[in-house]
Parts: structure tokens; C-alpha cells; sequence
């Protein structure tokens, strides 16, 4: 197709309502989605929100066509997506304790949001046109863009979602009308070290809702940890005799369940990598091919020469970066081992999404701190700022795939879609990371003069088993690994059987066992067991209702629930942080 034609299209697409829109949503899911990530341990895509509101919103503006719609929910997933790889790696330094440069993790989030893109594209016409991977969510986004006439209908559905999410939690935490959680265990006369309660968090209900069937796996690792092993830890007479009443519950969580869950959390996502390995195999081949393939793409795609420059650009953002910690000349190998190991985990986790829609991101991000603090010398800072980018940038692979996947399927032109992605990529790292020190900072001193940190299992909200517990999971399981390294205090029997346990799960069928069972391990059994009540409603839904209804009616709502308490426990962080 030449340049005259493609101008000659009727059809709006890359327009500035677009950009607008899609850049408005993905700062505001961005901000939403750290405090999901925070809170449940794992990502969540943010096209189909975006792909349901385009249609009312675009619309109401005058335009609204599918390719327009794509790129604003293309804009919107590339900010969105960069909430994974920060909230997977910075907040362990903000559990370490160290001491850092915000700035420079932004612009090391910033330069790997960059890299993740330009690398990844001279691959599309490989993956799409010649392997024709499937990429189930971009191939699901793409039937939610075809199913205009239900925008509107599905956009009532998520505001009432998000209006019944946030309201619940005004309800919990500001007028304290309802409790955070009902005490199922009291009821039944279950020992209280299990922590068997069922939080009313409408998110978790929410985030269960969406997964149905294939969160059970999540559930279990709950059950396992509290019900099972917590019992027979309690019998067995592992508990010091000294501990008794509430306590139990707190030596249980942090010096038994917790490592254990970091360890099976940590061999399950490596269980990942190694599943991937045909992937490595399928990379290795797609990029000798699309080297063959040369400027094959013409209007259709950006130039060699464009990606050269944005990679350049990329470069040296990340070099910068790793000069505030390292000096200059550190900061090469640094930048350089970096850059490379991005390339090659996000053209794996690129071709594992195509092929399963399960990306071993977190995997991946802790080989590459591992690199890391193998390169500095067990500097903690530099591995883990080389790890946002290393984050950041994968996630940011598989995005762009799966994007330029629903575009390829409706018509829309890849060019634009990579221009839309450059453009405003560099907003995602910006808001991911503010909004991690809008939480961290949320509780500020207490009375006493003491810091009291927002997020991480010992924070004063998980501490007290609230209903706003963010115990960030994910970064935990990395602050345990980096321990582990560098001073060799952390419980390494602990991490080394939950380890060879997740091994154990990753050999299982079912992708992503181990990390699922690891995350529930990990969490308080409240979150999990609200998670699951929405899990197993889903399931039902789905098996009675069928597939069509379970599309057009609950993923809307559930989604609407995940927004809508995230939005609205960030403003209500901004009114108290404002008041003092």
C-alpha cells in the first residue's frame, strides 16, 4: 500500500482525540494499577477498559471508528503496562531501606520503556504475518473493537462497577459504617492464627471475577499456607511455647509462610523462564528472519533508521541513569549488559504471550538483577535500577506485540500504532513512579516521630490485617532474593524449599502455578479468600450464563470494580497526605 493511499483513507485514526484520551486513561489506570499491584502482587492489562470507554467517549467527540479506538487503547496499555515492571522491582529498595535517587529510577523506567519498544518492533512482521502467533488478549480486545454496538452498554456497566467498588471503600475507611472484613473464622470456630476472614475489598471480588477458573491455583496456595500448614506447624510444636494468642498468627506469617512463599514464588517464575525456552528457540529464528525481511514493511512500518535513533536515545538514557550510582565508567557494562538482556528476555516474553498469554516477567527481571549485582559488585541500587528498565522494557515487548496484534486484526495501520506508542510511552515510568511514593509516604510520621511506610508486610496497615494492606508481593520475593545474595541472613532453608516447590509446580500444565501459589502464600489469607470468592463466581457465571454474557456483562463490571476502588483509595491517600 503506498503513502498516497494510506492518506486517502477515510477512516480517522491517529488523531488528537485519540492521543488525548488514550493518554488521560493510561495515567489514570497507571496510578489505579499500582495500588492493584501493590495490593494483589500481579499486573493487570488495561486495553479492555480502554477499548470499552473509546467507543462512548470517542464518539461523543465525533469520531469513534475501530483503528481510532485501537490506538487510543494502544496509547493508554503502553502507558499502563509500565505499572508491571516498576511495582515488580522498585519497592524492594524502598523495603531494603536504601537510599536512592527518584529521579533516576524515572529515567531508567523511561529509557527501558523506550528500548521495549523500538527493539520489538522490527519483529512484527515476523510474529504476526509469517509465525501468526495468536495473542489471546489481542485477539480478544480485537472482537471488543468489532462489538461497537455494545460500547455504550458496557461503559453503564463499568461505571456502575467503579461507583459500587468506591463506595464500598468510603464506606470502610472514611465513615467506618461497615467493617473491612467479616470474621468467617470466629463463625465456623476457626483458630485465629489461620486469619480466616473475608475481606470486603470489592477490588479482590473483582480481580477474581475476571480470572474465574484459572485463579483457582491462587486460591489454593491460600488454602495451603493456612489451613494446611499453619495447623500442622501449630501441632507439631514448631510455634516457641512463649508465643501465644494473636502473635502466633505474626510468627507464622513472617518467619515460616512468608519465606516460603518468596521461595516458591521465585522457582515458579524461574520455572517460567524455563518453559520458555522453545521460546528463546522461536526468538533466535524470528529475528534472523526479519533481518532477511529488511525494509520489506515500507509506509506500513517506522524505519531502520527511526528505531536506530530511538534505540541511541534509549542508550543513553539508561547510561545516564546508572551514572548517578555507579560513576561513567561503570555505568557502560552496566547500561550495555542491561540493554542486551532486555532485548533477549522481551523477544522470549514476547513469544511466550503470543503462544500462551503467560509472560514469566518477574522471572526474567530477577535474572536480570541477579546480572546485575554480579556486575557491580553487589550494589543493590544499580541492580535494581537496571532492573526497572530490564522490568519496564519487557513489559513493554509483549504490550506492543499484542497491541500491534488487535490492530493487524482490524485493519489498522502498524506505523501509527508504533508512533503512538513512542510518543507517549514515557508517561507510564513518570506516573508508575510517583505513584509508588504517593503510597510509600502515605502514613508518614506517627505521634512518636516514627516513619510509618505505606506498603510491605510489615507496614502498619498489614500489621493490623486492614482492609488497605498492600504487602507488595512481588517485590518482597526480590528483596528476599537480593538479601539472600548479598549478606546471606535471609531464611535460605525456607527460600530453597519453597524454591525447588515452585520448580516442582512449574512442571505442573496449568502455566503460572507456581508464582500463583507463591503470591497466595505470601498475602494475608483475607485478600486471598475474597479473591476466590470472585474466582468461583466467575466460573459459575461463565458455566451458566455462557461465554457471550460472561464478555458483554461481567468483564465490564469486574473491571469497573478494580478501577473504581483503586481510583478512589489514591484520591482518598491524596486528601489525607494533603491534610497533614
Amino acid at each position: 500500500m503506498s503513502d498516497q493511499a494510506l492518506q486517502q483513507r477515510p477512516y480517522p485514526e491517529l488523531t488528537w482525540q485519540a492521543l488525548v484520551f488514550g493518554a488521560l486513561l493510561g495515567v489514570l489506570m497507571t496510578s489505579a494499577f499500582v495500588y492493584v499491584g501493590l495490593k494483589l502482587g500481579f499486573g493487570l492489562g488495561g486495553s479492555t477498559v480502554a477499548a470499552i470507554l473509546g467507543f462512548v467517549v470517542l464518539r461523543a467527540m465525533g469520531t469513534g471508528t475501530i483503528i481510532e479506538n485501537n490506538v487510543a487503547q494502544t496509547i493508554a496499555s503502553a502507558i499502563n503496562v509500565s505499572s508491571s515492571g516498576v511495582i515488580f522491582t522498585l519497592p524492594a529498595l524502598l523495603l531494603l531501606g536504601e537510599d536512592f535517587s527518584w529521579p533516576a529510577m524515572i529515567l531508567s523506567a523511561t529509557a527501558g520503556s523506550f528500548m521495549g519498544v523500538v527493539l520489538i518492533i522490527p519483529l512484527r512482521k515476523q510474529m504476526l504475518e509469517f509465525d501468526r502467533l495468536r495473542f489471546p488478549s489481542g485477539m480478544a480486545v480485537a472482537s471488543i473493537l468489532r462489538s461497537s454496538g455494545g460500547g455504550k452498554n458496557k461503559a453503564i456497566l463499568l461505571g456502575i462497577g467503579a461507583a459500587i467498588s468506591g463506595s464500598v471503600l468510603v464506606l470502610i475507611e472514611k465513615l467506618h459504617l461497615i467493617p473491612a472484613s467479616l470474621p468467617i473464622g470466629d463463625w465456623l470456630h476457626i483458630p485465629s492464627f489461620t486469619g480466616t476472614a473475608l475481606s470486603l475489598s470489592i477490588m479482590n471480588i473483582g480481580a477474581g471475577l475476571l480470572s474465574g477458573k484459572g485463579g483457582l491455583p491462587f486460591v489454593f496456595g491460600g488454602v495451603l499456607a493456612w489451613w494446611i500448614i499453619a495447623p500442622m506447624a501449630v501441632a507439631s510444636g514448631w510455634i516457641p511455647p512463649e508465643i501465644s494468642g494473636d502473635a502466633v498468627w505474626g510468627e507464622l506469617y513472617f518467619n515460616m509462610l512468608r519465606p516460603v512463599g518468596i521461595g516458591i514464588l521465585i522457582g515458579g517464575a524461574l520455572a517460567g523462564v524455563f518453559a520458555a525456552f522453545p521460546a528463546i528457540r522461536a526468538a533466535i529464528k524470528t529475528l534472523s528472519s526479519a533481518a532477511k525481511l529488511g525494509a520489506e514493511g515500507g509506509a506500513e512500518e517506522l524505519s531502520a533508521k527511526t528505531l536506530g535513533y530511538g534505540l541511541g536515545g534509549a542508550l543513553l538514557l539508561l547510561y545516564g541513569a546508572a551514572t548517578f550510582v555507579v560513576g561513567p565508567m561503570l555505568a557502560i557494562p552496566v547500561a550495555v549488559v542491561g540493554a542486551l538482556w532486555l532485548a533477549l528476555a522481551g523477544m522470549i516474553v514476547a513469544q511466550a504471550t503470543g503462544m500462551t498469554d503467560i509472560s514469566p516477567l518477574s522471572g526474567m527481571a530477577l535474572i536480570g538483577v541477579t546480572l546485575m549485582l554480579a556486575i557491580t559488585g553487589g550494589q543493590v541500587v544499580a541492580a535494581v535500577l537496571v532492573g526497572v528498565a530490564i522490568c519496564v522494557g519487557i513489559g513493554q515487548c509483549a504490550d506492543m506485540m499484542q497491541d500491534l496484534k488487535t490492530g493487524h486484526l482490524v485493519g489498522g495501520i502498524p506505523r501509527r500504532q508504533q508512533l503512538a506508542q513512542i510518543f507517549t510511552g514515557w508517561l507510564g515510568p513518570l506516573v508508575a513512579v510517583g505513584t509508588v511514593y504517593i503510597l510509600w509516604n502515605r502514613f508518614g510520621v506517627d505521634a512518636n516521630g516514627v516513619f510509618q511506610p505505606g506498603f510491605g508486610p510489615e507496614s502498619q496497615a498489614c500489621l493490623t490485617k486492614a482492609s488497605d494492606c498492600l504487602s507488595a508481593p512481588q517485590a518482597g520475593a526480590l528483596q528476599g532474593m537480593i538479601e539472600g545474595v548479598v549478606d546471606g541472613n535471609a531464611p535460605v532453608d525456607k527460600y530453597l524449599g519453597g524454591g525447588l516447590l515452585g520448580l516442582a509446580l512449574g512442571a505442573l500444565p496449568t502455566a503460572g502455578v507456581g508464582v500463583l501459589v507463591g503470591l497466595a502464600m505470601y498475602l494475608p489469607f483475607e485478600i486471598t479468600l475474597g479473591y476466590g470468592v470472585g474466582c468461583l463466581s466467575g466460573w459459575f457465571l461463565e458455566a451458566k450464563k455462557g461465554r457471550a454474557f460472561f464478555s458483554e456483562k461481567v468483564v465490564p463490571l469486574a473491571a469497573g470494580f478494580i478501577v473504581g476502588e483503586a481510583v478512589t483509595a489514591l484520591v482518598l491517600t491524596a486528601i489525607t497526605m494533603i491534610g497533614g
